[in-house]
């Protein structure tokens, strides 16, 4: 029997005892379920972005501590955001932060960043 996957407190910090491992430079992630859809959490530190990038499915996004920022502006703790298929953009944060990410399929990156 498949068993629901539970976090208990997760708006009050019931994610920092999760493993992370590494996503991209400065960007950490936890798997909560892989696949199409995936769900995860994503732990940035101060400064890291993930680059332009377009979503080929829907991606739903709830912050949970700090603050995210994209090109539409910036999200503080609390906030949902749902980017629809198709659309486009580069996320940032300048004080690190924690999201819950939920994605029906992987996104299409744009433009590396430069690793140099």
């Amino acid at each position: 029997m498949t068993r629901p996957i539970v976090f208990r407190d997760l708006l009050t910090g019931g994610w920092e005892e999760a493993d992370f491992e590494p996503f991209r430079k400065g960007v950490t992630i936890h798997h909560i379920l892989k696949g199409e859809p995936a769900i995860a959490l994503l732990r940035y530190e101060p400064g890291a972005r993930v680059p332009r990038h377009r979503h080929r499915g829907l991606e739903t996004i709830l912050v949970l501590e700090g603050t995210q920022i994209d090109d539409n502006g910036a999200y503080p703790a609390g906030a949902m955001m749902a980017n629809p298929e198709g659309s486009e953009h580069s996320v940032w944060s300048e004080t690190g932060c924690v999201v819950l990410i939920q994605w029906n399929r992987p996104v299409l990156i744009l433009e590396e960043e430069d690793q140099g």
